[in-house]
């Protein structure tokens, strides 16, 4: 298999850039990126910010780290300013907001260069397979408090 460092983005100060080319199938038959197409960009930066941190969802749905655990969506409120269009290249900037317990917050912005596109605020939960709101394991509720706010704790 061959390692593509980037393909994950990377880590900056204040958070995680991840470059998403919009395709034909992000489109409607405008060309504008359909609506539902940004909650894929947005998830796939949520999962590549921690999988950059060391918190990877097949290690814990594994219970590799103790309990399976899991991510899931409790809301996510999203703000379109202007349209993307096929053929351009966003990015995806996702920053740790809150981090308390089993609830995580994060601000998600996509932008084309310099302008704003769209923005969401997301809470993300950790659960149990039985659908209970749970710690992560402390070694990665360390990982992910280096990227939260300083008031912030786990």
């Amino acid at each position: 298999m061959t390692d593509w460092p980037d393909l994950a983005g990377r880590l900056e100060e204040g958070g995680h850039v991840l470059p998403v080319r919009v395709y034909y199938e992000d489109t409607d038959f405008t060309g504008i990126v359909y609506h539902g197409a940004y909650v894929r960009f947005f998830e796939r930066a949520r999962s590549d910010f921690l999988r950059l941190m060391g918190i990877h969802h097949a290690e814990l749905a594994a219970g590799t780290h103790g309990s399976t655990l899991a991510f899931a969506v409790r809301g996510m409120t999203l703000d379109f300013k202007k349209p993307a269009r096929i053929d351009d290249v966003l990015e995806v900037r996702t920053s740790l907001s809150e981090f308390r317990g089993a609830r995580i917050k994060l601000d998600q912005l996509i932008y084309r260069g310099e302008e704003l596109l769209v923005s969401a605020a997301v809470t993300v939960a950790v659960i149990t397979t039985e659908g209970k709101p749970t710690r992560l394991p402390k070694n990665l509720a360390e990982n992910l408090s280096r990227h939260a706010p300083r008031e912030t704790s786990i």
